[in-house]
C-alpha cells in the first residue's frame, strides 16, 4: 500500500499495530529521491539538492509463518527420528561389542577366579579369534600345569604322610619296646642290687678289722652309684607312666639348698671342686621331693663337667619369683647343643661311655621335672665359659607350724615288731629278713601269698605290719594280697608296703591307684626304716 507525501500520515498508526497472529510484518518507510536530474524544466539549478528528503510514506508488508512453522516442524521431528536411529545403533553396537570382546573376557576372569579358589579342572571355552583365543589358550594352559603341580604336590604329601605314620609306628614301637626292655631290665637288676644292698647294710653294722671295712665301703659305694643309674631309670619309667603326682606346698630353701651341697661335698672334694651355696631364708610352693631331686642332678652334672674351678648353688629373689641358679666353671655347652642335652641318653663328652658319667638321663629328668613342676627352666653356656642352669618358682609365704607333739614325737626303735614278709626271690627275702631281724623285728617270711595266708590262719598274733613284693608265685600277687589280708576284720588297718623291681607303667598305675606305699628295688635301708616308723605311727 502507498501513500503519497502530502497525505496526513495515517500509515504510522497501522505501522503501530501489532501483526496478526503466525504473521511477520515488515515496514519500511518512503523517502523523496535526490537524484540530480538535469531535464531543463526543473527548478532548482544543477548541484542543488532538495534541503530536505521528506518522508511521503509507508510500505508495509505481512507474511504469513504457517508454512515456516511447518518446515521447522518438520526438520525437528526429521532429527529428532535421526538421533533415535543413531542411539539404536549405538545399543546394538555396544551389545554386539559386549558379546564379542567384553563376554570372553569376563569369562576370562570368571574361570580365573575359580582356579584361584581351587577349582583347577576349570577351562576358559576358546571362542572368537587374535588376542582374545591366546588369552583363552594361556589361562588353560596354565591351569593344567597347575593341576599337573597339585596333583604331584598332593602325591607327596601323601607319600610323606604315609612314611611319617610308618616311622611314628616305628617310634612308637620302638619306645614301647624300650620301655618294657627298661622295665625287664631294671627288675632283673633290682632283684640282686637290693640283695645286695640290704647285705652290705647288715655288714657295715658288725665290727670289721680297718682293711675289712674299706673293702666294704668301696662296696657300698659301687652299689651306691648302681642304685642311683637304676633310680634313674625308675624315675624315666615314672615319668612315661604319668604316675608322678606332686605334693605342692611352703618348702623353706635354705636348709634344702644346704643339704643338696652336704649330699655332693664328698664329690666335689675328689675333684678338687669348691662347692659354694648362697642361699636366702625364702620360701617357696613347691614339691620338695621333686626339686631335690632336680637341683641334685644339676649340681652333680656340674660337678661331672667341671675339671677345676667351683660350682655354685645360689637362690635370689625376683619378683614374686624364686630363681635358683647352678653356676660351674666347666667345659660349657655350645648353643647348638642347648636343646639337645635334655633327650634321653644323650652325653656330649662322653662317647666312650663311661661309667662314672651315667646313663644321660639327669638332664633329661630335670626338664621333665620342671615341666610337671611348671617351673621355668633356663641354660645359659657358651664352650670354655661354664654353664649357668637357672630354675624359676614361685615364692611362698610361711607355712602353719606343726602340731607340738607330732613335731616332739619321736621314732624310737622296732624291737619287737611283728612283720610279715613275703618275696618269691629267696635271695631278696633272706636278706630282708636278715636286716628287719638286726632292727629287733620278729619277722614270718613266705615265699607266696598262699604260704603267708595258710601261716595267718593258724594260732599266734597278727602282724603288725606286712611287706610284700608286687611279682609273687600262684595267683596273687602283692596287691591283690593285701587286698585280701584287708579284708580280714583283724587286719583291716593293716599298714603295708610293696616292694617292686618292675618299673612298668601298668604296674606303677596299679600301685597309685591301690594308694599304696611303694619303694623300688633296690630298697635303701634308711629309708625303708623311716618308712616303716611313719607307717606304725599312723596306725
Amino acid at each position: 500500500r502507498v501513500d503519497r507525501a502530502d497525505r496526513p500520515p495515517p500509515a504510522t498508526a497501522e505501522a503501530r499495530r501489532p501483526a496478526p497472529s503466525g504473521t511477520l510484518r515488515i515496514v519500511e518507510p518512503i523517502r523523496a529521491s535526490q537524484l540530480e536530474i538535469d531535464d531543463g524544466f526543473s527548478l532548482t539549478p544543477p548541484g542543488v539538492a532538495e534541503a530536505s528528503a521528506a518522508t511521503r510514506g509507508q510500505v508495509i508488508i505481512e507474511l504469513s509463518l504457517a508454512r515456516l512453522q511447518r518446515r521447522r516442524s518438520e526438520l525437528l521431528w526429521t532429527g529428532a527420528g535421526s538421533m533415535l536411529v543413531v542411539l539404536a545403533g549405538s545399543l546394538l553396537l555396544a551389545r554386539r561389542m559386549s558379546r564379542g570382546v567384553s563376554g570372553p573376557i569376563r569369562s576370562v576372569a570368571d574361570t580365573v577366579l575359580r582356579i584361584g579358589h581351587g577349582q583347577l579342572r576349570e577351562r576358559v571355552p576358546l571362542t572368537g579369534g587374535g588376542s582374545l583365543r591366546r588369552l583363552a589358550e594361556g589361562v588353560n594352559e596354565m591351569a593344567a600345569r597347575l593341576t599337573e603341580a597339585h596333583e604331584d604336590m598332593a602325591r607327596k604329601i601323601d607319600e610323606a604322610t604315609a612314611e611319617l605314620r610308618a616311622r611314628k609306628d616305628e617310634a612308637e614301637r620302638a619306645n614301647l619296646a624300650k620301655s618294657r626292655f627298661l622295665a625287664a631290665a631294671s627288675h632283673d637288676l633290682r632283684q640282686p642290687m637290693h640283695a645286695l644292698g640290704l647285705f652290705i647294710t647288715e655288714l657295715a653294722e658288725h665290727e670289721l678289722a680297718p682293711r675289712s671295712r674299706k673293702l666294704v665301703d668301696r662296696i657300698a659305694m659301687s652299689a651306691g652309684a648302681m642304685e642311683n643309674l637304676l633310680d634313674s631309670l625308675l624315675d624315666i619309667s615314672r615319668l612315661d607312666a604319668g604316675v608322678l603326682n606332686p605334693t605342692i606346698r611352703s618348702v623353706a630353701l635354705q636348709p634344702l639348698l644346704e643339704r643338696i651341697a652336704a649330699g655332693q661335698q664328698a664329690a666335689a672334694h675328689a675333684r678338687g671342686l669348691r662347692l659354694r651355696v648362697r642361699a636366702r631364708a625364702d620360701r617357696a610352693r613347691t614339691d620338695p621331693v621333686l626339686l631335690e631331686r632336680i637341683l641334685s642332678n644339676l649340681v652333680s652334672n656340674a660337678i661331672r663337667y667341671t675339671a677345676s674351678g667351683s660350682v655354685l648353688l645360689a637362690c635370689r629373689r625376683r619378683g614374686g619369683h624364686l630363681r635358683i641358679e647352678v653356676r660351674d666353671s666347666g667345659v660349657g655347652i655350645a648353643p647348638e647343643f642347648h636343646e639337645i642335652v635334655f633327650q634321653e641318653f644323650i652325653q656330649l663328652d662322653n662317647a666312650e661311655r663311661a661309667r662314672d658319667k651315667g646313663l644321660g638321663l639327669g638332664l633329661a629328668i630335670v626338664r621333665r621335672l620342671a615341666d610337671l613342676l611348671e617351673h621355668g627352666l633356663e641354660l645359659r653356656s657358651a664352650p670354655g665359659r661354664g654353664s649357668v642352669f637357672a630354675l624359676e618358682l614361685p615364692a611362698a609365704g610361711p607355712e602353719p607350724q606343726p602340731d607340738p607333739a607330732e613335731e616332739a614325737r619321736a621314732l624310737g626303735g622296732l624291737d619287737g615288731v611283728r612283720i610279715a614278709l613275703v618275696d618269691d626271690d629267696p635271695l631278696a627275702r633272706d636278706s630282708m629278713a636278715s636286716l628287719l631281724s638286726s632292727w629287733g623285728c620278729y619277722v614270718s617270711a613266705a615265699e607266696t601269698a598262699q604260704e603267708l595266708i595258710a601261716r595267718l590262719g593258724e594260732s599266734g598274733p597278727a602282724p603288725e605290719l606286712l611287706i610284700t613284693d608286687f611279682r609273687l608265685r600262684g595267683p596273687l600277687n602283692g596287691i591283690e594280697l593285701i587286698e585280701h589280708m584287708r579284708s580280714q576284720p583283724q587286719l583291716r588297718q593293716l599298714p603295708t608296703i610293696l616292694i617292686s623291681g618292675d618299673t612298668a607303667p601298668e604296674m606303677l598305675a596299679r600301685a597309685q591307684a591301690a594308694q599304696l606305699p611303694l619303694l623300688h628295688k633296690p630298697v635303701r635301708p634308711a629309708r625303708l626304716r623311716a618308712l616303716i616308723h611313719r607307717l606304725l605311727a599312723a596306725n
